[in-house]
């Protein structure tokens, strides 16, 4: 099975900007979650970011802290989550990351949490409240797997954090775009830009964006500031959650679809450009 740095590779190699959307899992239900990622995997995906719902999500906005609330009203837990995913994975072009708090993988036991993952095909690992002190076993244990843990860099954080993150990040680095949390925003800023370069000049790890992006306009900004991926979190959350189940199902194919252009369109302008 492809990994994240094996996928990105091949994406820079064909100057492509990776689309990288994001449900929650069980929202609306566990059959609507995996119906989303057979769509999203046949709709332009290259990862495919899947939450686990958790009772105190500190990263998440509103949208997907109410997505998360459905979904553990419906009794969606961790074990569902993998048993859909054994069935599924193996089908799927786009390799699986999990977004998952600190506490359900301590609970079960770094070890054995990791094991259970890599054997239903999970390839990467966000863990929001999990800080870069205290992630070094958690890092080297999921490398033994096969799992790569990607962290987050904030807008926030100094200098020798940023080059510190660069340096143990698996995968990918994730880029916080906005201080605060998740959520639909109507234009990304400036500074985001300035965080790209800086980033650039201490690391040729792939670089991710993620945290407000909400339409194809953000996500070409994002592919043409120098993002290597662009994570698209709550404007697919808050698609799958309107309306029935196969309406919500409908629009986040088509709005994968339309990111998915928009992201090729600016990779053969820049193609064209250096040829």
């Amino acid at each position: 099975m492809t990994s994240i740095s094996q996928r990105f590779q091949s994406l820079r190699n064909n100057n492509q900007c990776a689309l990288i959307p994001f449900v929650t899992a069980g929202d609306p239900d566990l059959q609507t979650t995996r119906e989303a990622i057979r769509i999203l995997d046949r709709n332009g995906a290259d990862f495919i970011e899947l939450g686990i719902p958790y009772s105190d999500p500190l990263a998440d906005g509103p949208v997907i802290q109410a997505a998360a609330t459905r979904a553990l009203q419906k009794g969606t837990k961790l074990e569902h989550v993998l048993e859909m995913l054994a069935q599924e994975s193996p089908n799927l072009q786009a390799p699986i990351i999990l977004l998952i708090y600190y506490n359900p993988i301590l609970n079960r036991g770094i070890k054995s949490f990791l094991a259970q993952v890599a054997n239903v095909g999970v390839r990467g690992l966000i863990v929001p409240d999990l800080p870069l002190e205290e992630a070094e076993e958690l890092i080297n244990t999921a490398a033994e797997f096969g799992i790569e843990v990607i962290l987050l860099v904030a807008p926030t954080s100094s200098k020798e954090r940023i080059e510190a993150i660069a340096k143990y990040s698996q995968g990918f680095i994730y880029l916080v775009s906005v201080t605060g949390v998740t959520g639909v925003r109507s234009q990304l800023q400036d500074r985001v830009k300035t965080l790209l370069s800086q980033l650039r000049s201490i690391t040729d790890k792939p670089i991710s964006l993620g945290f407000g992006i909400s339409g194809p306009e953000q996500a070409l900004q994002a592919r043409d500031w120098g993002a290597d991926g662009v994570i698209v979190g709550s404007a697919f959350v808050q698609r799958l959650a309107n309306g029935s189940p196969a309406e919500g199902l409908q629009a986040i194919e088509e709005f994968s679809q339309e990111l998915k252009g928009a992201l090729a369109q600016s990779s053969l302008q820049t193609a064209s450009l250096t040829q």
